[in-house]
């Protein structure tokens, strides 16, 4: 395969792997939302520690269609290992979140329902870009990479060496 093949095939696995990390995180935001609008309207929750709460509501969601759809494919060796490092990363991807909706609810007073949603989506959205980066790269690690048949049958494949090339000249005794 030519680099350039090599190169649009990496950048398809990547777009193929974006969009799916996109669609579940699509389902969290939504769950994220939702349960934040719950319990901003139907308890005296305050709003940061109400959001905090909806966010790790949204994270265990989260596991589920990362671990058994986005990276189904990768090392499934580490559970433990992989659960400690998603919860951590979660975190600190909370901690990001949640302090942008806490800046904008104390820092400048926005916490009228509108205010604390945008604010919401603006921090889920921050925390969204840390989240993929150290999700491949540290939680769901990608396995060896395996050569495939077709890879295979190539480096079976010898070509032969170039014979070298003999010079005739031509027998003096017949000019």
């Amino acid at each position: 395969m030519s680099e350039r093949g090599a190169l649009r095939a990496r950048l398809e696995l990547l777009a193929r792997e974006i969009a799916k990390f996109g669609v579940v995180g699509a389902v969290g935001l939504v769950v994220n939302i939702a349960v934040s609008n719950l319990l901003w309207r139907y308890t005296d929750i305050p709003t940061v520690r109400a959001g905090l709460l909806a966010t790790f509501v949204a994270i265990l969601c989260n596991y589920v269609g990362f671990r058994y759809w986005t990276y189904r494919d990768r090392d499934k060796t580490g559970r433990t290992r992989e659960l400690t490092l998603f919860l951590l990363f979660s975190a600190v991807g909370a901690v990001i979140e949640t302090g942008v909706l806490y800046v904008a609810t104390y820092g400048f007073g926005w916490d009228t329902p509108v205010q604390s949603n945008v604010f919401k989506i603006v921090g889920i959205g921050i925390a969204t870009l840390f989240r993929f980066w150290s999700y491949r790269t540290w939680v769901f690690k990608a396995l060896p990479a395996s050569r495939d048949v077709e890879g295979d049958k190539e480096a079976l494949v010898t070509v032969p060496a170039p014979t070298p090339a003999v010079r005739v000249e031509a027998d003096p005794a017949r000019r």
